[in-house]
């Protein structure tokens, strides 16, 4: 693992042959009996960065047990674990965040996390869970309105960190302020909620998804973030017209138009004037073929 790097140009998605098999594997993955967290995240990775092949990943989930390694042994209750967790990761090891890391798409990326020891909050906190995990922690994500942080203990012991700011563990009234500050609404103690591993690589891809939408040049990733998305066992039922309106756009005319059907069919069911506009829509998508 490095530190930090300087800016580079976003990494490029797989070949076609590799990108299927890593559509494959994730869909495996995410319909097992228990999801491994740290494998779908770095899946995703390989479905945007056409360097990481399967003896990186490897490497990936061998650098997180040796962190895991250098905590010290069972350190005591949730507090002694945040503790222990910041102390190694946001101090020895320099992980955190910044409002640049923002605008790169490796801060979505695990492995590129990894490698440079910067990223997104639900990045890092990834790193914070694995890492604990393996230790034997009682850890968990805690999905707060806009900014993601890590939960150590039962309910009524709860100790939050914030891996972004290098593991700070949160005083009473800091995820009030982290929930006003996105929300502008006061928290409510089901926010507090351990958050499911799918739902976490969900709100990965829709931070990719919003990284690509406010670069148009990068429909490509978009794609790749859409095509996981409809992979896990639940997701929006828009995603399927963001999906298809994506391939339009890109020029596979057909293929866009065929899937607005198909979404056109379930909107049917509630929202007929709805599903009737996109009905229009896959027309007009067809008639670009003339």
């Amino acid at each position: 693992m490095k530190g930090y790097e300087p800016a580079m140009s976003s990494p490029q998605p797989p070949e076609p042959e590799r990108a299927a098999e890593v559509r494959r594997r994730f869909a495996e993955e995410a319909r097992a009996e228990r999801p491994d967290l740290a494998l779908l995240c770095l899946l995703v990775g390989a479905a945007g960065d056409g360097t990481l092949t399967e003896a990186g990943i490897d490497a990936a989930q061998i650098g997180l047990d040796e962190l895991a390694g250098r905590l010290p042994f069972r350190p005591g209750g949730p507090r002694a674990w945040a503790t222990a967790l910041a102390e190694l990761l946001g101090g020895r090891c320099g992980f955190g965040g910044s409002p640049g890391d923002y605008q790169r798409l490796e801060s979505s990326l695990l492995h590129a996390v990894l490698r440079r020891r910067r990223g997104l909050p639900i990045l890092l906190s990834v790193v914070w869970m694995e890492v604990a995990r393996r230790a034997g922690a009682p850890v968990y994500g805690v999905a707060l309105p806009g900014h993601f942080v890590v939960g150590f203990g039962p309910p009524e012991e709860q100790v939050l960190a914030d891996p972004f700011d290098g593991g700070r563990v949160l005083a009473g009234a800091d995820a009030e302020l982290l929930v006003a500050g996105a929300t502008g609404a006061p928290l409510d103690p089901s926010m507090l909620s351990p958050a499911d591993p799918l739902d976490v690589v969900l709100r990965v891809l829709n931070n990719i998804r919003a990284w690509s939408a406010a670069r148009p040049e990068r429909s490509d990733v978009a794609l790749w973030a859409v095509d996981l998305s409809l992979l896990l066992p639940s997701h929006p039922a828009r995603l399927r017209y963001e999906h298809a309106q994506l391939l339009i756009q890109r020029g596979d005319f057909l293929t866009g138009a065929a899937e607005l059907d198909a979404y056109a069919d379930v909107v049917s069911a509630v929202d007929e004037p709805a599903a009737t506009r996109v009905r229009q829509q896959a027309l007009a998508a067809r008639a670009m073929l003339n």
